[in-house]
C-alpha cells in the first residue's frame, strides 16, 4: 500500500506566475505627467492669445510654403555636399599619407570648431578679404576670374557654412564606422587579390553603412534645425518667411506656430523614414520590411517571440 504524498495539493512550478511588485513611486509619477500634459493641452487649446484661426489661415500660405521649399532644399544639398566631402575626409583620416591625415585632421578641428552662423556670415562677407576669385597658374597669370559679391550669394554662404560644418562631423561618423568592421574582413579580401578600393566599396562601406545610419540620420534632422539660421542673410527659408508676414500683420505667435508646426512635420516624417532605413539595413537578406511592423517603442521579448512564431 503506498502512502498518499503530503505534497500533492501544493501547486507545480509551472503554474506559478509571477506578481509584479506595486510600484507606488510610478503611479504618482505618471498621474502627476499626465495631469501636467492635461494642463498644458487646456492651455492650447483655451488661450485666446493663440489665435488658432491665424495658425489655420497661414499654414498653408504661398509665401510659407516657399520658404518650406528652400529650407527643405538647404537641407538636402548640406546633407548630401557634407557627406560627400565627410566621405573623402575620412578616407583621408585613414590614409597611410601623413599629409591627407593632417589635412583632413585641420578641416575637421576648424569646422568642428567654428558655428555655423560665424561660418555663414564669413561666407557671406568674403568680398571684404577677397574682392575677386580668380583660378590660374601659381604666381602666374590668371585663367578665370569672379567678382566675390556676384559668386557668393545669401544661397551659397548659406550652403558652404552648413556643408562644411557637417563634413566635419559625418567625417568622424564615417571613420567610426569604417573602423568598427572587422579588420580580419578586410585582409581576407586582400588574398583574394581585391584592391585597396575594391575592399572599400564592395566589403567596408555597406558594414559601415549600417553603423552610420542612426548618427547620420539625426545629424540630418539636425541639419533641417540649423537652416533656420539663414534668417540672418535674408535668406527666405520656413522661418524667415514667417518673420516676414508677422512683422506685416504683427500676429506674432501664431506665425511662430506655423513655423514650430511645420518643423515638427518634418522631423517626424525624417524620424520614420530613418527607422524604415535602419530597420530595412537589419532586416535579413530575402526578408521584407513593412512599414506596420517598425515600432518605435521596445517590445517585450515574450509579444516579439509571439510575433516571430
Amino acid at each position: 500500500m503506498t502512502r498518499p504524498d503530503p505534497h500533492s495539493d501544493r501547486p507545480s512550478i509551472h503554474d506559478i506566475r509571477p506578481v509584479p511588485a506595486r510600484n507606488i513611486g510610478q503611479w504618482v509619477g505618471g498621474i502627476v505627467l499626465v495631469a501636467l500634459g492635461l494642463l498644458f493641452l487646456q492651455i492650447l487649446m483655451t488661450n485666446g492669445n493663440m489665435k488658432w484661426p491665424v495658425v489655420a489661415q497661414y499654414m498653408f500660405d504661398a509665401k510659407i510654403l516657399a520658404g518650406l521649399g528652400m529650407t527643405l532644399l538647404l537641407t538636402v544639398l548640406a546633407m548630401v555636399l557634407g557627406l560627400a566631402l565627410g566621405m573623402c575626409l575620412a578616407i583621408m583620416r585613414l590614409s597611410s599619407g601623413r599629409v591627407f591625415q593632417w589635412v583632413s585632421w585641420l578641416w575637421i578641428w576648424f569646422f568642428r570648431g567654428v558655428p555655423p552662423l560665424v561660418q555663414m556670415i564669413f561666407w557671406y562677407n568674403l568680398a571684404l578679404l577677397l574682392p575677386e576669385i580668380s583660378i590660374g597658374i601659381p604666381f602666374g597669370p590668371k585663367l578665370v576670374s569672379w567678382n566675390t559679391n556676384d559668386l557668393i550669394t545669401p544661397f551659397t554662404a548659406a550652403i558652404m557654412g552648413l556643408a562644411f560644418t557637417e563634413s566635419a562631423y559625418a567625417a568622424e561618423m564615417i571613420r567610426a564606422g569604417i573602423q568598427a568592421v572587422n579588420q580580419g574582413q578586410t585582409e581576407a579580401a586582400a588574398t583574394l587579390g581585391m584592391t585597396r578600393v575594391q575592399v572599400l566599396r564592395r566589403i567596408v562601406l555597406p558594414q559601415a553603412l549600417r553603423i552610420v545610419i542612426p548618427p547620420i540620420g539625426n545629424d540630418t534632422i539636425s541639419m533641417l534645425k540649423f537652416t533656420s539660421l539663414v534668417s540672418v542673410l535674408a535668406l527666405p527659408d520656413l522661418l524667415y518667411s514667417a518673420q516676414m508676414i508677422y512683422a506685416r500683420t504683427y500676429q506674432t505667435i501664431p506665425l511662430l506656430i506655423v513655423a514650430t508646426l511645420w518643423y515638427l512635420v518634418l522631423t517626424t516624417v525624417l524620424t520614420v523614414a530613418e527607422h524604415m532605413i535602419e530597420h530595412r539595413l537589419k532586416a535579413a537578406p530575402g526578408q521584407k520590411t513593412r512599414f506596420w511592423n517598425l515600432r518605435f517603442f521596445p517590445r517585450p521579448a515574450s509579444q516579439s517571440a509571439e510575433v516571430q512564431s
